[in-house]
This record gives C-alpha cells, structure tokens and sequence, in this order.
C-alpha cells in the first residue's frame, strides 16, 4: 500500500462506491416486512428453480466446452490463430439480443441447424434447451478467457517433464495440466454460472418468457417491474444475494 500513489485512492474509492451504491440503493427500497411472500410466490419460485437449473447445466456445457477451446488457444500454434481467438471472444463484445437472434437463425425452426433438427421432431427455440444454449453463448468466453490466461502462465515444463517420463496426453492432461489450473477452471466456471444466471436479452429473443419452462429470474423481474415493482426489487435483491454467495463460496473455496 505504501508504494502505490496517494492519488490512486480517490478513484479507487469512487469506482468502489460505483458499484456499491446502486446495490445499497436497491436494498433500501425493499420491503422488508413483505420480502417472504413476494420471495415464494409460485412465479417467483418457478423462475428461480429454472434459473438454478439453466445456469448449472450452462455452466457444465461451458466447461466441457471451455477446456478444450482454452488448450486449443493456449497450447496451438498455426496461422489465424488471433483469428480465431477472436471469434471466439465475440460473446463478450456482442450485444446480448444480437446474440439471441443469431441462434434463432442458427436453432429455430427455418435456421440453418433448426431447419434439420424440426425434420426429426426436435424443436428447440422456445424452449428449456433453447435457454440453456443462450446462456452458455453469452458465458462460454468468461471461461475460455479465465482459463487460456492461467495456462498461458503455468507453460509447459511440467507437461513436458511428464510426457518424456512416457505420460500419454490424455494422463499428461489430466493429472498435470488441469490440476496447475485448477484455481482458474473453478474461478471461470464461477464466471460462467454467475453470468448465464443474470442473462435475459439472448434469453428472451431466443428461448421466449414461458413460465415454468423459459422464464428465468431476470425475465420475471423485468415482467414484474410493471405490475408489481415491489416484487421487481425483491427479486432483483434475491438474485443479487445468490450471485455474491455463489462467488464469495467458491473463490474462497478456490483459494484454500
């Protein structure tokens, strides 16, 4: 602390109290009294156990996904590589909508995948699926970027000391690599979750708001938020508290 500038404090103390009073603001406009029976409302329920649910099943996408995508970008060399890291990026960039609309075109009934998969009687957009999909799209890259960093930084001694005691790759991969970045992998799937469980714009372009089936949190309170704003806010707090626990439990996890 000694050696960092005093001036660093002011917009230290300014980008803090950025995040922090909006949440302090939200907080003071809830009802206290009434928190419980807005909170177990069916519809508030509902959509809680399917955010839950989309957003653990999202986030193991994202890792079995993720951890190839994050060796392929850490560990290959061959030209477009930038390229492709790119393109693999363009979720965080994306706006979340832009995102819904192209796996629409990509998942719905006359896309280009969905078109197939509707000969074969399977329907995806609009669905439970199609809610999971848009939250990995939008998620995928926090991981891939958590963890392309970490093995970037561990190198590779460890992984060629191993290879030329005669570990295959697979071992190689499993024993040594993953277990260097295991910090990363859990802080990114942390990253992953967290996200895909505050994800609506793709979710309700491309999955649509169907109680019980593809209304989310962030969906419910959006529809909340004009007919009953004091629900809106107690749910708006609920899905706040979760995200901070989530995190708080598995970064602390992560760093013993």
């Amino acid at each position: 602390m000694r050696s960092l500038p005093r001036w660093v404090l002011v917009p230290a103390l300014l980008g803090g109290l950025f995040v922090l009073l909006p949440l302090v603001a939200m907080a003071t406009r809830v009802h206290w009294g009434d928190l419980g029976a807005l909170l177990t409302s069916d519809s508030s329920l509902a959509a809680l156990r399917l955010s839950l649910k989309t957003s653990a099943a999202s986030a193991a996408c994202c890792v079995l996904l993720g951890v190839p995508m994050s060796l392929l970008l850490a560990r290959s060399s061959f030209p477009g590589l930038s390229i492709l890291r790119s393109l693999m990026l363009i979720p965080l960039v994306l706006p979340p909508v832009v995102g819904g609309i192209a796996l629409l075109y990509t998942f719905g009934r006359q896309g280009l995948i969905g078109r197939q998969l509707e000969l074969l009687g399977v329907q995806i957009a609009f669905s439970t699926t199609a809610v999971v999909l848009a939250q990995t799209f939008v998620a995928l890259p926090f991981l891939v970027i958590s963890l392309e960093g970490a093995l970037r930084t561990a190198g590779t001694r460890y992984e060629a000391a191993a290879t030329s005691l005669g570990a295959r790759p697979t071992r190689v991969l499993m024993q040594v690599t993953l277990p260097l970045v295991l910090p990363a992998l859990v802080s990114g799937t942390v990253l992953s979750f967290a996200r895909a469980l505050g994800e609506f714009g793709a979710t309700i372009t491309f999955a649509g708001s169907l109680q019980g089936t593809t209304r989310t949190l962030p969906l419910e309170i959006y529809l909340q938020r004009e007919s009953d704003p004091q629900a809106a806010v107690a749910l708006s707090f609920l899905l706040m508290i979760v995200a901070v626990a989530i995190i708080a439990v598995t970064g602390r996890r992560a760093a013993l």
